[in-house]
């Protein structure tokens, strides 16, 4: 039998423009090699004498695969990748040049960081940062450039990137596994590592249409837009048969990540018409940011090159389903063990339950931090939507996991529960046993078997944000489980105690009940329900000595975030509103007024023919669009007084307060007679393609 996968070369592909460990062995001497493969499965630090010898081997595999440039990729706090490109070249001195790349250029970079966001750690004519080489991610090329993964430093040695604190949280969650597996007897893991798999979500549509939608080109989203007379009513798009031009686009996008690396494994429809989805295998935290952020700049890319546009941003068509990005977390030691993997009897599984354990505890105290890492002025529209969970955080277990806590914390046997057997009443069909709980696509962080879900992620955030909070906050916890055990507590009776103090967290019902909003109340559980109510609580006393008692975050680099993410928020905030006034008054009304001129004639036309103040459709339409015009300009003249009274943007607090209590209202105010207008204006006159061009527009 013909191997298909071998017959198409995806192994000779897969990974074909990395310089990754078996490549490694073949360029680079044994002891070097042996060195880096070190540090990349423990995470210390690799010999300096090594790096002249790596990037010299480095550089010759790069030439050989057509790269003349070398870059410092690297992560700072705008949310997207950013690199500074330095070709090989060295003058001879003789009009001639050599190939050059030395170990100093690998190992650090001196890029000018006054542009990048700091939140106040440095000055703007303060220029000087510094990349500093991750050996712990693969080198890879990108447009004829080796890009050597990086961290980010301002002169002062604070980080302004987001590759250094999710590697920190990883160390901090590593050293407290190895404790309580040390105190439960393990002697042979040294390391554990947090993995994540990101499956993410994206809209694609046609580029001569987006590129007539200014809101498109300027926000990622449409600000305006009457609804289609079909949407995604019919269910038929999601999971259904995928169309040719999105094939197409597909296998190139799995090809182009396969080059580098990423293992790009599901993809398929998603529920709203011209959305999809792409799920990778999963890697450690610190790879699976890497690779999700080379997946999110390749499909804009790709998608390009077929014609069309990749949206990622969260809610890019109001009513319709929205984008997200689901964070599948679990722990794994060296030797591969996954630590949420609950075994054949997992009610005697002390390693899997102290772990369960610790995540019940850290999100129950933690509800805040989860939730500010998510927090987007995109992520704001879609959370409590139909396609995302509410603001409220809460863990879903699954029936046979509750039961199995709860007995342990009332100190009884748990009597385990037997498989159903589903009934197909078909023969045929081979025997389906159910499973003991049913998956709840409504709970902000589900358990799904031996991994969590963390599911309120928008699509276009960095994975790094919620890692390093989910990493960070289970280290805490497990530390007060290490504790616990090596002051000689029984792993069930520590089991039991974070389950009588921790269970108002986990709620296995409908997430989207307004009944759960009253119930999460009385529970004492937060509804951080806006970007402008969570942010603030980032720099609280007790998240400030959290990341500071695990290393992760300095007082001042915490606050620098909170900064920064606020000012996102107000900027992103101010960037629609000024767009949407630019449409209104620059096309949309001139337009309006131009088909309302039309329908007057005619109207003045039927009344010279008919004579009289007979019924007229075309001057009760005149009437109708004159109404609307009135109500939009009005609004329109809001708007722009809001604007002018936005608080400084220093002012980040008070300013993201006054943009999500008073700016996002008027701009939802102002859209409603806009969409109606929409829907009785001559398709000929309306200045910008529909929903319904936008989102069928793909055949």
């Amino acid at each position: 039998m013909t191997n298909i996968t071998e017959n198409c070369g995806v192994p000779e592909l897969f990974g074909s423009l990395v310089f990754s460990e078996p490549v490694m062995r073949q360029m680079l001497p044994r002891d070097i090699c042996a060195a880096i493969e070190h540090t990349i499965a423990t995470g210390e630090s690799l010999p300096s004498s090594a790096a002249d010898v790596i990037a010299s081997a480095m550089k010759d595999w790069a030439i050989e695969h057509g790269a003349t440039h070398y870059t410092h990729w690297f992560q700072p706090m705008t949310g997207v990748t950013a690199e500074k490109h330095d070709s090989f070249i060295s003058p001879t001195g003789d009009g001639q040049v050599l190939m050059e790349f030395s170990g100093g250029e690998l190992i650090k970079g001196e890029p000018d960081a006054s542009s990048f966001p700091s939140g106040g750690l440095r000055n703007t004519f303060e220029a000087r940062g510094y990349t500093a080489w991750d050996p712990t991610s693969y080198a890879f090329i990108k447009d004829r450039t080796l890009c050597i993964p990086t961290v980010f430093y301002s002169y002062s040695g604070e980080t302004l990137d987001k590759k250094t604190p999710l590697m920190r949280s990883m160390r901090a969650f590593d050293a407290q596994a190895v404790r309580v597996l040390r105190a439960l007897g393990d002697t042979e893991t040294k390391h554990v590592t947090t993995t994540a798999g990101a499956e993410q979500e994206y809209f694609l549509v046609p580029k001569e249409l987006f590129d007539r939608r200014r809101d498109l080109v300027y926000t990622g989203r449409t600000l305006f837009g009457a609804h289609p007379p079909k949407g995604q009513e019919l269910e038929d798009q999601y999971f259904g048969s995928i169309k040719p031009r999105v094939m197409a686009f597909m296998h190139e996008l799995d090809e182009e990540l396969w080059k580098l690396g990423v293992p790009a494994k599901t993809e398929h429809n998603e529920a709203a018409p011209a959305q999809h989805e792409l799920a990778p295998i999963y890697a450690s935290a610190n790879i699976a940011n890497d690779h999700n952020q080379i997946i999110m700049e390749m499909m804009k890319k790709v998608a390009l090159r077929h014609g069309m546009v990749c949206l990622l941003h969260e809610k890019p068509f109001a009513g319709v389903n929205g984008s997200g990005k689901h964070n599948n977390w679990s722990p794994c030691t060296d030797s591969g063990k996954n630590l949420l993997k609950p075994g054949k009897n997992p009610a005697e599984n002390n390693v899997f339950l102290l772990f369960l354990a610790a995540v019940i505890k850290a999100v129950d105290e933690h509800q805040d931090l989860l939730r500010i890492s998510v927090a987007t002025a995109g992520n704001d529209q879609r959370l409590g939507a139909a396609e995302a969970p509410p603001a409220i955080v809460s863990i879903h277990l699954g029936r046979e996991l509750e039961e199995i806590l709860e007995a342990i914390a009332q100190g009884r046997d748990y009597t385990e529960v037997a498989k159903d057997v589903l009934d197909t009443s078909v023969e045929a069909l081979p025997v389906l046993y159910r499973d003991t709980s049913d998956r709840n696509r409504t709970s902000p962080l589900a358990f799904t078997g031996n991994k969590f879900e963390f599911r309120m992620l928008g699509s276009s955030l960095s994975i790094a944000g919620p890692n390093i909070v989910l990493n960070t906050i289970a280290a805490d916890a497990l530390c007060y489980i290490a504790d616990r055990l090596e002051s000689g507590d029984a792993p069930r009776t520590v089991v039991g105690d974070i389950l009588k103090n921790h269970r108002r967290i986990i709620f296995n019902g409908n997430n989207y009940a307004r009944e759960w909003v009253e119930e999460a109340k009385r529970r004492g559980l937060l509804n951080l329900a806006s970007t402008a109510d969570a942010l603030p609580h980032y720099c609280d006393e007790k998240n400030v000595e959290l990341f500071e008692r695990h290393h992760v975050f300095s007082r001042a680099e915490l606050t620098s975030r909170t900064d920064i993410l606020l000012e996102n928020y107000c900027k992103t905030i101010n960037i629609e509103a000024l767009t949407m006034i630019e449409m209104i008054r620059r096309e949309i009304i001139p337009a309006v007024m131009r088909y309302s001129d039309a329908a007057a004639g005619a109207a003045l036309r039927l009344e010279q023919l008919l004579g009289g103040e007979q019924p007229c459709y075309e001057r009760e339409l005149v009437e109708r669009i004159g109404s609307l015009v009135s109500e939009t300009m009005r609004l329109t003249g809001m708007l722009e007084s809001a604007l002018r009274e936005l608080p400084n943007h220093t002012e980040h607090a008070s300013c993201a307060r006054y943009c999500g209590d008073t700016v996002v209202r008027i701009m939802e105010d102002v859209r409603r007679p806009v969409d109606a207008l929409e829907q009785i204006t001559g398709k000929d006159y309306w200045p910008y393609p529909t929903y319904g061009e936008l989102l069928f527009g793909i055949q």
